[in-house]
């Protein structure tokens, strides 16, 4: 295995006061990984604060965008940037810290452990959030579990952001059909793979409420979440249980063939 073989994803717009940081964090705690950065032609110079880093370090990549797109977009176009490269796992994090960088191995052993995908999770075991108020607390929970209700699946975070994918995932999606921006494009990406049959955790992570910058929260995304769930529904057909595979991907990156 290569010494870097993963890639961490971020997405940005207007991330000036955390962009430094958070590159020396991950660098720093994750020495098997690259970092790519998504910028959406941020007004406040954060593309060129990104590309000075990367000036600094051949671990630190950048991919400028003409406007700001969404969020799905982003990764959508950085998932793409990874699979014409030898990347063998793919993460998504934000440059906020709200994901803390010191989790990234841990999502890589899960991965390499056996798991096609790995969901940092607020809520499994527990409730691990900081800096939330109470009413987008209750949002966020009530979210997760409108989603289980409607797809079925058993996640407790479908809507998280931190997650790590398997290459052999990615490749398994058409891009060009995934719709949604927000969270709904986490909560589409997910329901994906599990309607595939991809064996799919959850890793408990502690989620802070960003302390620097503007957050990108807004009534469209809320608005996008909750009707995707309804069109992932009726796109596969009402129907609540992924497909059956004969086996997980092994840790060597083998895999058995799926069952149609």
């Amino acid at each position: 295995m290569n010494d870097i073989d993963t890639l961490v994803i971020i997405p940005t717009y207007n991330e000036k006061e955390n962009i430094n940081k958070i590159t020396a964090a991950v660098l720093d705690t994750s020495p098997h990984a690259d970092i790519l950065f998504v910028d959406d032609n941020s007004p406040d110079g954060t593309g060129d604060m990104a590309d000075a880093l990367a000036e600094k370090s051949e671990r630190v990549h950048v991919m400028h965008r003409t406007a700001k797109k969404g969020l799905g977009r982003a990764y959508i176009a950085g998932f793409k940037w990874a699979l014409e490269r030898e990347y063998s796992f793919v993460m998504e994090m934000d440059c906020d810290f709200s994901h803390d960088p010191k989790e990234i191995p841990n999502f890589r052993d899960s991965v390499i452990g056996g798991n096609d995908l790995v969901l940092g999770s607020r809520y499994v075991g527990g409730i691990r959030i900081m800096n939330w108020p109470l009413s987008r607390l209750m949002l966020s929970r009530g979210a997760g579990i409108y989603v289980q209700l409607i797809t079925g699946m058993p996640f407790s975070d479908p809507t998280g952001g931190f997650k790590c994918f398997r290459r052999e995932v990615l490749e398994a999606y058409d891009f060009d059909l995934v719709k949604a921006n927000g969270y709904g494009f986490q909560i589409e990406m997910t329901h994906k793979a599990w309607m595939k049959g991809f064996k799919i955790s959850e890793v408990p992570i502690v989620f802070e409420d960003r302390q620097e910058g503007t957050s990108k929260m807004s009534g469209n995304i809320v608005y996008e979440a909750l009707w995707v769930v309804w069109t992932l529904s009726i796109r596969n057909g009402f129907r609540r249980k992924p497909k059956m595979r004969l086996g997980a991907w092994e840790s060597s990156g083998m895999r058995n063939t799926p069952q149609e």
